[in-house]
């Protein structure tokens, strides 16, 4: 399996336009929120009270273990940042069925537009289409560039660049 450094040089290789990166910092939010909106249902009971499980809920546990295998630090952060989503894509999932459809489908489609005015800047077509992983490294990637001009985890940073160069 491609390490943590091998993945995001990868998908770094797929977006060295700036404009591609920043409707990245749009898109993949969007997406994420659409894909834990429509996953938020059905909500299975959990025995007498109030607990629950959703598809959502079982795709974020998943993609945790991915992110933790990869990187203990770059995991945490993930776990919390999809803690969110789930969270707020649950609230969705709450409203009447139109609804929760409008916003689910709805941000799905924008983000994904996004996406591809993006990657019409960068002149290349995105990551996922070589490799699906890139569904799941889209989002580490905008945290690991957030936390790249944070001045964190410069020693990624630097094997990272040192794989896309």
């Amino acid at each position: 399996m491609k390490t943590l450094v091998e993945h995001l040089a990868n998908y770094a290789a797929y977006h060295r336009d700036s404009r591609n990166v920043a409707t990245h910092f749009i898109g993949i939010p969007m997406i994420v929120l659409a894909v834990t909106t429509l996953l938020g249902r059905p909500a299975m009971p959990l025995g007498e009270g109030p607990a629950h499980l959703t598809p959502a809920m079982v795709v974020y546990a998943l993609s945790c273990l991915f992110y933790l295998r990869l990187s203990a630090g770059f995991g945490i952060a993930m776990a919390i940042i999809l803690a969110l989503f789930v969270y707020a894509g649950a609230h969705l999932a709450a409203l009447p069925t139109w609804a929760w459809l409008a916003a689910g489908v709805g941000l799905f489609v924008a983000g994904w537009i996004i996406q591809f005015v993006g990657h019409y800047y960068e002149g290349r077509k995105p990551a996922f289409v070589d490799d699906l992983v890139g569904l799941l490294v889209g989002p580490l990637f905008l945290v690991a560039e957030t936390a790249f001009a944070c001045g964190l985890a410069t020693d990624t940073r630097d094997a990272m660049l040192a794989r896309t160069s």
